[in-house]
């Protein structure tokens, strides 16, 4: 990284060349191998319990946040401040405060770390549980932990997928945020849908038959009659995987949660503008609603968080990446955290008053935090890449709150103690899943057994 140049994050916007994504507009079948699950099959067997991922691409700065050092060399600090909640102990950034009011609901992990410093090998190291063949670049050598989740659970009866990625529009490429499958194949992707729910024209398209009812049983019949012809010669399970495709979109095509669970509209104004209107806001309320209505796990990408018809300021930038030649790290965090604030805190005690935080497990996080030591470019201020550090928070799962896991040192570098990685994090919530990650394994192109997990322990403190 040199000052000179600037940090796109992952995947910049202006630059992004889509290039098919894998949902029901269309289906790809190149690469396709069979597999298989070893210990654990597919089926519905699962216990009632969810995940919803929040992800904050380009890394958000933990030094701003959640583990402010107000007693750092002013190099180290930062601009603004630490302020008390209401569990004694726990401080978070005075520009968070609707968080100080319900810190006994979220417990935030300081000491989590790993050593890939770029945007794609950090998404990669992240979202894999494992340390990625190539340091840069998206596409995964190892699946996502949400198409691991998907493997074991499998499609659930019903119009809901079960497992469901929102994020801004044209940023729905499966390799964008290194949310590939790798070896378990496409079939097990997100449904992922793009654009801003405040817009007054969002939808979610192929929701409903484009024919008559009697129109659209023939087509299913003739469908069938192909089919049955079809998987009688599929010697290599390309159209097994088509079939999961075709089974989720008729799923969706012909019930009515699908529909319902997507649409905001049906929620009371007042709730919607708790969450607020905003990017961030609606995509959390539409994550409480997908995993009301059954979806095991849902991505929700927060980047861009501007208002509808408004861009971002021109010294904010466009996700969390806040080098100081992408924005001025103040002023972005001024104008992005009371949206995030309100967007997180009002998807938490929703949980919590709706009675699902015991069921659900919210985890919020980006891919690594930002260089404890301030950069300038232009006197402008800005944060770099620091996988060293970083801090995140979870919530519900029936586990325990109103807690602070681990620390850094004094200036934000590196763990003091408790030092862990994103495995520790993933075996936990793979644990809330039911999914026992020390005897699950999928077979990958070679044939070999691959854990789930290659080490990682729950984190005990949760309980």
């Amino acid at each position: 990284m040199t000052q000179s140049n600037r940090c796109s994050g992952p995947l910049s916007r202006r630059n992004f060349l889509k290039i098919g994504g894998l949902t029901l507009g269309g289906l790809g079948t190149a690469g396709i191998v069979p597999w298989r699950v070893n210990a654990t099959e597919p089926g519905d067997r699962s216990p009632d319990t969810a995940v919803i991922f929040i992800w904050l691409p380009g890394g958000p700065p933990h030094m701003e946040m959640y583990d402010m050092k107000p007693d750092a060399p002013a190099e180290y600090r930062g601009d603004f401040r630490p302020v008390r909640t209401n569990v004694p102990g726990i401080d978070v950034c005075e520009h968070l405060p609707m968080h100080t009011r319900i810190a006994d609901k979220f417990t935030i992990i300081r000491s989590i770390a790993h050593n890939f410093a770029d945007h794609g090998g950090g998404h990669k190291r992240f979202l894999t549980g494992r340390d990625p063949v190539s340091p840069v670049g998206f596409v995964n050598d190892h699946p996502m932990v949400g198409s691991m989740v998907y493997k074991v659970r499998g499609q659930r009866p019903g119009g809901v997928p079960n497992y469901i990625n929102g994020t801004d529009g044209g940023r729905e490429n499966i390799d964008t945020f290194s949310f590939g499958s790798a070896y378990l194949g496409p079939s097990v992707h997100p449904f992922t849908f793009g654009g801003d729910p405040t817009d007054p024209n969002f939808q979610i398209r192929n929701l409903r038959p484009t024919q008559s009812d009697e129109r659209f049983g023939e087509r299913l019949q003739l469908l069938q009659r192909i089919e049955q012809n079809q998987n009688a010669n599929d010697v290599n399970g390309r159209m097994g995987a088509i079939d999961t495709y075709r089974r989720r979109a008729l799923d969706m095509l012909t019930t009515d949660e699908a529909r319902r669970a997507f649409d905001l509209s049906l929620e009371p104004r007042h709730v919607r503008e708790r969450y607020g209107m905003h990017r961030y806001g609606q995509r959390a309320l539409l994550a409480r609603r997908l995993v009301e209505a059954g979806a095991s796990f849902v991505t929700m990408v927060m980047e861009n968080p501007s208002f509808p018809g408004q861009s971002f300021p021109s010294d904010a930038t466009y996700n969390w990446d806040s080098h100081a030649v992408n924005c001025h790290i103040f002023n972005d965090s001024l104008y992005r955290f009371p949206m995030y604030d309100r967007a997180v805190t009002a998807l938490i005690e929703d949980l919590y008053d709706r009675g699902m935080d015991r069921r659900v497990l919210l985890i919020v996080t980006g891919e690594f935090g930002r260089t404890p030591r301030i950069t300038y470019s232009n006197d402008r201020p800005g944060r770099d890449h620091w996988p060293s550090a970083m801090s995140l928070i979870v919530s519900g799962g029936g586990m325990r709150m109103g807690q602070v896991i681990g620390s850094t040192n004094a200036r934000g570098e590196h763990p003091r103690d408790r030092a862990m990685t994103p495995n520790d994090l993933w075996a936990t919530m793979f644990a809330h899943l039911g999914i026992d990650h020390n005897h699950t394994s999928f077979l990958d192109h070679t044939g070999r057994p691959m854990p789930i997990l290659p080490y990682g322990t729950p984190i005990a403190e949760l309980g």
